[in-house]
């Protein structure tokens, strides 16, 4: 996995059939990259599910929250259309996992992204990573205290 304090590779993807979405036009926010498995699995649903119950407490922290798996933009179409998310979901599909790859958090065994949260402060850095088992949904709770800490300390 990317390394605190790293520089983060910039990227784009698609974020719908016709448009997509690169970090660096993200530069005035902090950004949460949750990678996962696939859209419609039991534990990827519900852990985007709590992500985007909590996008307002995202929004507290300048945070914009993209959810990034390997499938098409089409499916995630369908998936986040059906789970009324409010977050884009970025297709990492074509070359398959490139920006996973770019992270380090690309399965290649499975052929999927591992379940993997990276917080990316303002300036573009590595501010705070997590690797989860990926049958376990890691929830916000971690990602929301370094949010917190980074809030602070620029305090």
């Amino acid at each position: 996995m990317i390394k605190t304090g790293e520089q983060a590779p910039d990227f784009e993807l698609f974020a719908t059939p016709d448009q997509k979405i690169s970090l660096s036009e993200l530069a005035d926010r902090n950004v949460v990259l949750v990678f996962y498995p696939a859209d419609w699995s039991p534990v990827c649903s519900d852990e985007l599910t709590i992500f985007n119950q909590a996008h307002k407490l995202f929004d507290k922290y300048d945070a914009t929250v993209l959810g990034i798996s390997v499938d098409s933009r089409w499916c995630h179409m369908s998936f986040a259309k059906d789970r009324n998310y409010h977050f884009p979901l970025l297709a990492d599909f074509h070359p398959k996992g490139a920006v996973s790859k770019l992270f380090d958090v690309y399965d290649e065994v499975e052929g999927e992204s591992k379940r993997a949260i990276i917080l990316i402060d303002k300036n573009k850095k590595i501010n705070w990573t997590y690797l989860s088992p990926t049958a376990i949904n890691p929830g916000v709770d971690g990602i929301l205290e370094a949010l917190e800490k980074l809030t602070n300390e620029k305090s």
